[in-house]
């Protein structure tokens, strides 16, 4: 008489760590093409080859799987970005870094994990970049919680670098280069059609370029505010 096949545990199939992580790889994968508003469950069930309540336990929500899905890969990156900085001011010997130096450390975890397709790559950057463009509320309070003490390390770093800026000049200026990263590496569709280029994709290119625009707009001089806009002649 021929056997039957094992029953599926069905309950320990939905709390296994297996399950947990093919519902962050398919949600990641979903979030970078779609979005977060335009990611439906019924979208992340079906990628995952799981049940609504396998989703439900794990993560309790949509949103809390979104959260998730940015902190399995933000939490190792900026722990790294500090590390970074704490040797590159062991090496100053009291001195500060340079303001290239500093920018050099706060993009070198990016380069690093845009080649290193275990942890996410060049397609996790293009969630970094969809979630700094989206405007939902939970979604700009979660990435100011969980940028908020690498932020601040970096922005002493650059205040001792570019002694020249006000802490409330520097703050702004920061703000553009989280932005200027930020839509760099989610627009690549944008970037082939603006500047014609071919190799679009290749983050680890892009962010060398990019790299010496962000250190000319922080070093550039102090802004007079005249509360007015002065433009140049003929503009």
């Amino acid at each position: 008489m021929a056997s039957r096949p094992a029953r599926r545990n069905v309950a320990l199939d939905a709390t296994s760590a297996d399950t947990k992580t093919r519902i962050l790889d398919a949600a990641e994968a979903l979030f970078t093409e779609h979005g977060f508003e335009a990611t439906s469950l019924r979208q992340l069930t079906a990628a995952a080859g799981v049940n609504l309540a396998a989703v439900n336990y794990h993560f309790g929500s949509k949103e809390e799987l979104f959260q998730a899905v940015l902190t399995r890969r933000l939490d190792p990156m900026n722990q790294e970005r500090i590390e970074l900085l704490e040797a590159l001011e062991r090496q100053a010997d009291g001195r500060p870094p340079s303001c290239e130096k500093v920018l050099f450390a706060m993009l070198m975890p990016a380069l690093r994990l845009a080649r290193d397709e275990r942890r996410g790559g060049k397609n996790f950057l293009r969630v970094i970049g969809r979630a700094y463009a989206d405007p939902a509320p939970f979604i700009r309070h979660f990435l100011h919680a969980q940028y908020a003490e690498m932020v601040e390390r970096y922005k002493e770093a650059f205040l001792r670098a570019l002694p020249h800026l006000t802490r409330q000049e520097l703050t702004w200026r920061l703000h553009f280069v989280l932005g200027a990263l930020s839509y760099s590496l989610a627009s690549t569709d944008a970037l082939k059609q603006f500047a014609q280029v071919t190799h679009a994709d290749n983050d680890e290119l892009m962010l060398q370029r990019l790299a010496p625009f962000l250190v000319a707009g922080l070093k550039a001089p102090a802004l007079v505010d005249t509360g007015r806009l002065e433009l140049a002649p003929g503009e």
